[in-house]
């Protein structure tokens, strides 16, 4: 008797854990005194759908007590098996109801599933964000570099928010106004001077259209000197001159070279042919003997001759050897 009255108290119990929890009895008495009409059905076949049936009834209270009627229970669910976040979207909702920003349901659920924080857009709506570029380096007309750090106040535009380009494109344009701002001053002095200059040029380029943000200021923080950039490029080119000249110049030389060789290897070659011409006279005086042509007389003659020329050679040339007669 005592087994089963224990066998039964068991059963009874496992019955009322299933009973709570596909029947969320206490969460539809919260919805009810809360002002939330829901009905117990509806509880138990979002139960079934596996959807958390508590985040919808809270978010749904969280939306009645803001004054929020267009937030239903159908809505939020299918947002819910659509992926989103919609307790972000009621945070959203309910900030937006506060700040007087206008944002509908549709527009909420459409930015929160194209993957942004609509809770965070909504309060960087109402309170804007400073965002603070990277060093930018640009060059005047001078040639001088300057490296300039830049703050952007920015507010979300909620409009935007889908499909509008993020903080990465602001920053990227902004970088770009800078560079553009810097580099079309005659000297980096007028920049030092009036700094300012740079943001009233930047903010006249409307560098927000397309984004998912508005810039209400751009201020620059910081603004430091760098290189000479102009003199280093002077410098450069004049180097570069200078070895361009250096080529050239080598180029003479080895030319002037060349040619030399080449004046010499002709003399060498003319020397060479009058030797050859000189050995052949003794075959042409033989040859001559020969044939007649040329007399015993008439050689002892030449030789006569040359001995003259010789000792002419000798004695207006005492210093130089006396050439030897053929």
């Amino acid at each position: 008797m005592e087994l089963t009255i224990i066998i039964l108290c068991v059963v009874i119990v496992i019955l009322l854990c299933v009973f709570f929890y596909y029947v969320p009895f206490f969460l539809w008495i919260s919805a009810r005194v809360s002002g939330v009409h829901v009905s117990m059905m509806q509880l138990v076949l979002m139960r079934i759908r596996k959807v958390p049936v508590a985040k919808i009834v809270q978010s749904m209270i969280e939306a009645h007590k803001a004054g929020l009627s267009d937030v239903t229970r159908d809505d939020l669910e299918a947002h819910y098996l659509a992926g989103g976040d919609f307790e972000k979207v009621v945070h959203a909702l309910v900030s937006a109801s506060k700040a007087n920003i206008d944002l509908g349901f549709k527009m909420a659920t459409a930015i929160d599933l194209a993957g942004r924080d609509v809770f965070q857009a909504v309060q960087m709506s109402v309170n804007p964000k400073v965002i603070e570029t990277p060093p930018v380096t640009a060059v005047a007309k001078d040639g001088i570099q300057l490296i300039a750090i830049a703050r952007v106040t920015v507010r979300a535009n909620i409009r935007q928010l889908v499909g509008g380009a993020g903080e990465d494109t602001v920053l990227a344009r902004v970088g770009e106004g800078i560079v553009s701002s810097i580099g079309s001053s005659e000297s980096h002095k007028q920049v030092l001077e009036n700094p300012d200059s740079i943001s009233k040029v930047v903010l006249r380029k409307g560098l927000d259209s397309g984004t998912a943000f508005e810039i209400l200021s751009i201020d620059i923080a910081d603004i430091d000197i760098g290189k000479n950039i102009g003199a280093a490029l002077q410098i450069d080119q004049s180097q570069a001159d200078k070895n361009i000249a250096q080529a050239k110049a080598e180029e003479r030389r080895a030319m002037a070279i060349a040619l030399e060789q080449e004046m010499k290897a002709r003399a060498q070659e003319a020397r060479a042919k009058v030797i050859e011409a000189e050995a052949q006279l003794p075959l042409a005086m033989a040859e001559a003997f020969r044939s007649g042509n040329l007399g015993i007389m008439d050689y002892y003659k030449m030789k006569n001759v040359q001995s003259d020329t010789a000792m002419r050679d000798a004695i207006a040339n005492p210093a130089s050897p006396a050439s030897s007669p053929i």
